[in-house]
């Protein structure tokens, strides 16, 4: 699965030890987030649950300051 850096950063802000739980902590912040970083939140979200759990392990995400 193809990250955009956004996407990769948006990942590395909230990840835990597995996807499932990624998600989950993305999901309880949108209520927090403006409408631009939803957006950004939501389709991340979507590419990391068409993902399975092998592929997010076998995924490094590295957060790039641009």
């Amino acid at each position: 699965m193809n990250f955009s850096v956004e996407e990769e950063n948006l990942i590395c802000m909230y990840h835990t030890s597995d996807r499932r739980r990624t998600m989950a902590r993305m999901l309880a912040a949108l209520p927090d987030m403006n409408t631009e970083m939803r957006q950004l939140a939501n389709g991340t979200i979507a590419k990391l649950e068409r993902m399975t759990d092998a592929d997010f392990d076998g995924q490094r995400f590295d957060f790039t300051s641009e």
